[in-house]
């Protein structure tokens, strides 16, 4: 991860075939685009690889996520569980749609604990978000039981899970629907881009309208099609789609790199008695994007943290800190600092988040240190940089 690091000249065709004919739209021009639909072939193609009817292409992951909601009838009044260690993008979706972002302590997993989620469900829950954190996987078995006898949606964030599984089963295909995300910094890139997947074929209807306008993209006159409902612009362009589809077809190979490159890693840090390692409920279903693993204490850990950047071993998070991805830092949430009036609905929910008691997240994520796998190392590298984590990590514990 990520894949913008393996970007050559499959991509470049791709790319070429877009800019040869100059339809940049994914949508019309057909006699000018030369027999070429990128957005649509990247969804047959994901669609075929992760063994659902319906793939939806869209301009970001945010956008997935907004789209699916919206499509599933979540809006004004609803709540909708999410975890407090995600990027901010999932509480920005259920915003977007007037509905209440509910957090939920996280587990070892790294994901929404299903003891949180029992806890968190009201009369006015309508969805619960997992959100499948750096190639991981949640507890599905547990949190799709819960969904299921509670009477809730199931939508997955597998927006940093492209390729990982549960069960032999791909992540993103357990609940009703499921979000990916191909921006510049994940395993698969689109340069920007996101998509949604689904067996359920009103949703995905529902989906394809409303990511353009409302088009019921019906008949090959796109004026004169019809809007029997309103949607917004997440389309995403032919040339980001050319991008993805070159990509995607290395899937397979890019995690198989990661997977060997995290394994030596993995290995060398195991030796240290004060090491864990994050829960993994499917292992071999991991994409193996980050090797997350604990310290005993916040203290040593953040010694950690600094004793890994003097030996120059770079792209390890402190997600605890980060400004993005967890609830610590999320002022602008819990502040309520909008740029538009918010409901009182969603004002008196956010409120509530902010009196939260998320301690349980805490005692994991203080000491969580989370390490980038990248696919351009060499052999070398990757045994050096083993060795360098192991001392850093010794000196400190």
């Amino acid at each position: 991860m990520p894949g913008f690091e393996v970007f050559g000249e499959s991509e470049r065709k791709e790319v070429g075939d877009v800019l040869e004919t100059g339809v940049l739209m994914r949508y019309g021009f057909d006699g000018m685009r030369g027999g070429h639909w990128k957005a649509r072939a990247l969804e047959r193609a994901i669609a075929d690889k992760l063994g659902v009817r319906h793939a939806q292409m869209v301009s970001s992951g945010t956008a997935a996520l907004s789209m699916t909601l919206a499509s599933c009838g979540i809006g004004a009044g609803d709540e909708v569980i999410v975890p407090t260690f995600t990027f901010v993008a999932t509480f920005e979706a259920v915003l977007s749609v007037g509905a209440i972002p509910v957090l939920a302590d996280i587990d070892d997993t790294l994901c929404l604990s299903p003891e949180a989620i029992e806890q968190a469900i009201t009369p006015n829950t309508k969805a619960v978000v997992p959100v499948h954190m750096c190639g991981g996987m949640a507890q599905l078995d547990r949190i799709k039981a819960i969904c299921e006898e509670r009477g809730v949606l199931l939508i997955e964030d597998a927006c940093q899970a492209i390729g990982a599984s549960f069960q032999g089963k791909a992540l993103g295909t357990f609940g009703s629907a499921g979000c990916f995300s191909f921006d510049y910094v994940k395993t698969i890139t689109c340069g920007e881009g996101g998509a949604m997947v689904t067996d359920d074929d009103d949703l995905a209807t529902k989906a394809d309208g409303f990511q353009d306008h409302g088009h019921d993209h019906v008949g090959n006159d796109r004026g004169a099609e019809s809007h029997p409902f309103m949607g917004l612009n997440f389309r995403i362009s032919e040339l980001n789609a050319a991008v993805g589809l070159a990509q995607f077809r290395r899937l397979d190979e890019i995690i198989a790199t990661q997977r060997k490159n995290k394994k030596v890693l993995k290995e060398a840090l195991g030796v240290v008695p004060e090491v864990s390692f994050r829960r993994l409920p499917d292992p071999e279903g991991d994409n193996a994007s980050f090797l997350s693993f604990f310290l005993p204490s916040e203290e040593s850990t953040r010694a950690a943290i600094g004793a890994l950047a003097e030996r120059g071993v770079d792209a390890c998070f402190y997600w605890y800190d980060n400004n993005w991805h967890y609830i610590r830092q999320w002022d602008h949430l819990t502040g309520l600092r909008s740029l538009h009036p918010l409901s009182d609905q969603v004002k008196a929910g956010l409120e509530r988040q902010a009196q939260g008691d998320y301690s349980a997240s805490d005692a994991i994520m203080s000491r969580t240190i989370s390490c980038l796998i990248k696919l351009s190392w060499s052999e070398s590298e990757v045994a050096g940089r083993a060795k360098k984590m192991v001392e850093a990590v010794r000196s400190v514990v």
